[in-house]
């Protein structure tokens, strides 16, 4: 009984409070399960805020499945250009011919077919499973990581781990309304028991959470450390023009534009000379020396860009930071 108080005061509140979500409108079947699978690929590891413009501009361009299993690359791209962690994009082009080729244009109803497609793992089939399937599945996002540690006050690293807080998802219960159930506590997370200053006077179980009798709502963490690597990137320039190279030397942007750069040690990065910069990429500090060249030069792969024609062409955002801080730079 009182986990179906706890579901009912959660849907309660979600009906009268949820965002509204370009992927949480949809008029057909088939559109939901598009809608879900392209908004779960963007969410990975980036914020609803910033993936709302780019979900309106994928769908806009690429509107349906068959569409994008032979969407051409340049295309895929373009659409995914300044949202980061490129190989989302071609993941779910990948997953979109499977799912053409092996399942018959439907996507895979179970978590087992679900992980066999790129790019998804444990937590996005059962996303998948519980918002466009409707079954009753919580996925443990942070925000929902977040709402159980504190309603059972969770602090030391053994309360912490993983598979004890899996164990206590049983607090939520279930609710026939198994798709908006899993919106709605991941809905609670994002708007109401935040990070910091947790709106606990608008949370609908706070009665239920030992963090708010305590009025301690500090959040223990693993400790995730960033990696500091050091790089020195050649800025060849002419005029107007620079020399980028397609990268296929490095893991991150795969066979995207960046300049030509190289990885260096920490005892051979000097930075007295010239110009340095600091970029965070996924779980990387990267502290970046800026070498400027007044010659081009050759070079395997190598594309010539005009300054003046940067907004058209397919950049990652870190290719732009560096070019910002080179147009400054003299």
């Amino acid at each position: 009984m009182k986990n179906q108080n706890i579901s009912k005061k959660i849907l309660h509140w979600y009906d009268n409070n949820k965002r509204t979500l370009p992927w949480r409108k949809y008029i057909s079947k088939r559109q939901r399960l598009y809608f879900t699978l392209v908004s779960e690929f963007m969410l990975q590891q980036t914020q609803v805020k910033t993936v709302i413009p780019y979900f309106n501009n994928f769908i806009n361009k690429i509107p349906n499945l068959k569409k994008l299993s032979s969407v051409s690359e340049e295309k895929l791209m373009k659409c995914w250009e300044g949202l980061g962690y490129y190989s989302r994009a071609r993941n779910l082009k990948k997953t979109a011919k499977k799912i053409i080729l092996q399942f018959n244009g439907d996507l895979p109803s179970t978590i087992e077919d679900l992980k066999t497609l790129p790019g998804i793992g444990d937590y996005t089939s059962r996303a998948i499973m519980a918002i466009a399937f409707n079954k009753p599945i919580i996925p443990l996002d942070g925000n929902v990581e977040r709402i159980l540690k504190r309603v059972f006050y969770l602090r030391n690293e053994n309360e912490i781990i993983k598979n004890n807080i899996i164990d206590k998802k049983s607090f939520f219960g279930k609710s026939r309304r198994a798709s908006d159930y899993a919106q709605a506590i991941m809905e609670v997370g994002a708007l109401i028991c935040k990070p910091s200053n947790p709106l606990c006077f608008k949370c609908p179980i706070s009665k239920s959470c030992q963090s708010y009798k305590k009025n301690d709502f500090e959040i223990k963490s693993k400790n995730k450390l960033n990696k500091i690597k050091y790089f020195e990137a050649d800025i060849y320039q002419n005029q107007n023009k620079y020399l980028l190279i397609k990268n296929n030397k490095f893991k991150f942007l795969k066979n995207l534009l960046i300049f030509p750069m190289k990885e260096v040690k920490k005892n051979k990065f000097n930075t007295s000379l010239n110009k340095k910069i600091n970029i965070k990429m996924s779980n990387m500090d990267m502290k970046i020396v800026l070498n400027k060249k007044n010659k081009l030069i050759k070079i395997r792969n190598s594309y010539l860009l005009d300054k003046k024609n940067i907004k058209n062409q397919i950049l990652p955002s870190f290719t732009k930071k560096i070019f910002n801080s080179v147009s400054n730079y003299s």
